[in-house]
């Protein structure tokens, strides 16, 4: 109070040279910039949208309905998907459900992505019919929600309005969702092709009443309104929309594109950064709360996936979650980790030294698998006419050739089934896998039923310009007799997410060092000159 009294003279003296109606209206202005800034909180929207969020220009822009895509790209993708259906046609989509950890608490909020990708509404509790008609537009747009509930918005925060489905988010109607089922009814007998996913169960295998599990777990919840009808459709009538959908995500747009470098650049930097702070005897879990923790602050949203920080052996896991280990000295760290930037995943995956200096085995193995990743990264693109099978086929024989030069005597079996079991790619966009799955035990089951689709993006289909997949050969060496003891119990995997181009691949995952030298090295010489500064 005495230091405040001493100043009282001079702001006296500032006061009585500003002249009173000039402090009145500098005052006023800055309340009134106060005032504007408030009128955004709450928000009138359930989602970020430049009306409610002009304060975050790098968020979201005025011509965007999410943060990078334009209105007008959500308007091309629906018509597109519906020019390409025959006449008579009607699509139907529903919201993700919020799901929950255990009880009432619930998990943060994804929205379904093939909904997503053609509306941008992220609330749950929605859905969208698509009608095809002879219209300018080709189709008629109504969407489904809760629009506005004072109630509901009390404890869960704004949501849409009907009038701003139908401003913003470009419907022709929008209607609550209590009369979606009836709806529904009405509208599928109309038309001859319905196009409709039924929503995945949570569980497979429907329970006996008999059975013992029923003590452990609470009873099934009924069928909702909405399965009853689609079940209730002819087979001829209903049909599969996600391979249609699918074909139409494996192209990115340019702006995609760009929305897709950045995620790729914040995983990428925040993994450089997580190598900068690794040190023998810290947690595989502290380092991959510290890359979450980066991507954060970088603007993601969250992780694509559960990251892998594999050290030591424990890298011969292929999907290592547990994190749970402590970090040796001489160990090298396998991190696979991706964060997810406004709908769109990334996926990179880093080998390196825990205590910056590679062994003899770890740098000879680590290069082998180097040299054949980015061989094979070059080979992305549409000039050079392959599928992802074509690259996978030729990461086997360029890893065998690797392999031979640093001392190992393969026999049949031995790479594909042991030293090498995964896929080297798949394609990845708004999901981490987009489209289909890659694992190896799948795969011809997956195969026999893409084989009777006219997909762009299957594993035998030739990759184009625009396309986005992960190239990610890996060698994981364990500690048995037909393999060379020098290089026992390492485990080195080494991903980049690759946008194809027609005589050029582009690397998107740049940011993240992979380079031996100087790039790994040099970052790594830094652990003991800068780790205070991280």
């Amino acid at each position: 109070m005495s230091s405040f009294r001493s100043l009282l003279p001079a702001l006296q003296a500032v006061a009585a040279r500003c002249p009173r109606t000039q402090t009145c209206t500098s005052l006023r202005t800055y309340a009134t910039e106060a005032a504007a800034n408030y009128d955004h909180k709450p928000s009138h929207y359930g989602q970020p949208l430049f009306q409610s969020h002009p304060h975050l220009p790098k968020t979201v822009r005025p011509n965007e309905l999410t943060p990078g895509i334009p209105s007008e790209e959500y308007e091309r993708r629906r018509k597109d998907l519906m020019d390409s259906l025959p006449s008579n046609s009607v699509v139907v989509l529903i919201a993700a459900p919020v799901k929950y950890m255990s009880g009432s608490i619930f998990y943060k909020y994804r929205q379904a992505s093939d909904f997503w990708y053609l509306t941008g509404f992220e609330e749950p509790d929605s859905a969208v019919v698509l009608e095809k008609n002879s219209s300018s537009r080709g189709y008629r747009m109504t969407l489904f929600s809760n629009g506005k509930d004072s109630a509901k918005e009390k404890w869960e925060g704004p949501r849409t309005s009907f009038d701003d489905a139908l401003n913003v988010f470009k419907a022709d109607d929008a209607l609550t969702i209590k009369a979606f089922p009836a709806q529904l009814r009405s509208m599928i007998s109309l038309y001859s092709n319905v196009y409709i996913d039924l929503p995945q169960s949570p569980r497979k295998n429907a329970r006996s009443t008999k059975s013992l599990l029923r003590y452990l777990s609470p009873p099934v919840n009924p069928r909702s309104e909405y399965e009853t009808v689609v079940e209730s459709l002819s087979s001829s009538r209903r049909k599969p929309l996600a391979p249609l959908i699918a074909q139409l995500r494996a192209f990115k747009s340019d702006c995609e594109q760009q929305v897709m470098r950045t995620a790729a650049d914040i995983s990428g930097r925040s993994l450089a950064k997580t190598m900068r702070f690794t040190r023998p005897g810290i947690s595989e879990s502290a380092l991959a709360a510290h890359f979450e923790y980066l991507c954060c602050l970088s603007g993601s949203q969250r992780l694509a996936y559960v990251p892998v920080v594999a050290s030591g052996p424990n890298a011969l896991i292929i999907h290592y979650t547990s994190n749970n280990q402590v970090v040796q000295d001489g160990e090298m760290i396998l991190m696979d980790a991706g964060c997810e930037y406004n709908g769109y995943a990334s996926d990179i995956t880093r080998t390196y030294p825990a205590n910056g200096a590679f062994t003899p085995p770890q740098k000879e193995l680590y290069s082998a698998v180097l040299s054949a990743q980015k061989a094979l990264v070059e080979l992305c693109t549409e000039a050079e006419g392959l599928s992802l099978h074509d690259l996978h086929r030729k990461s086997c024989d360029l890893l065998r050739q690797e392999l031979k030069q640093i001392g190992f005597a393969l026999h049949t079996g031995d790479l594909e089934r042991v030293l090498y079991p995964h896929f080297l790619s798949h394609p990845i966009g708004i999901d981490l896998h987009e489209s289909l799955h890659s694992d190896r035990a799948e795969l011809y089951v997956v195969l026999t039923v893409l084989a009777s689709l006219d997909l762009e993006f299957t594993i035998h289909a030739r990759l184009k310009a625009g396309m986005v997949i992960t190239v990610e050969p890996g060698i994981y060496v364990p500690p048995t007799a037909q393999f060379p003891k020098y290089f026992h119990n390492i485990g080195i995997r080494i991903e980049d997410d690759v946008l194809v181009g027609e005589n050029h691949p582009v690397v998107l995952s740049v940011s993240a060092p992979k380079e031996v030298c100087p790039d790994i090295l040099s970052l790594l010489d830094k652990l003991k000159t800068s780790r205070a500064q991280i």
